[in-house]
């Protein structure tokens, strides 16, 4: 059976349209912290290419700022796929949890 990270269960959605609501999310991600958690965290993004790169690179750059900053690992795992016909996706999650889940 092929893994899908939609097999990864979800602790928190975000719906982000922009660069600041990425932002935001990821500030609440960080707050909400990877380690020790067997779950991930979904970020749902306009279809549009260019704004939805924009959006990735916002996220994966904040992240890894925001958890060195907060003196959390990064090693994060992330797959960015098409969710459904309006939005992109975006999962994380630590890559501790993620073998934990053995998928």
């Amino acid at each position: 059976m092929e893994f899908h990270p939609s097999k990864i269960p979800i602790v928190k959605t975000y719906e982000v349209i922009d660069e600041k609501s990425a932002s935001d999310a990821v500030e609440d991600m960080v707050k909400l912290g990877f380690s020790q958690r067997k779950e991930g965290f979904k970020v749902l993004m306009p279809k549009e290419k260019k704004q939805a790169k924009r959006i990735g690179y916002t996220v994966t750059s904040s992240l890894s700022y925001g958890l060195s900053k907060a003196g959390q690992d990064r090693n994060v795992r992330y797959w960015t796929f098409h969710e459904d016909k309006d939005h992109y996706a975006i999962i994380l999650i630590s890559a501790e949890g993620f073998e934990q889940l053995e998928l």
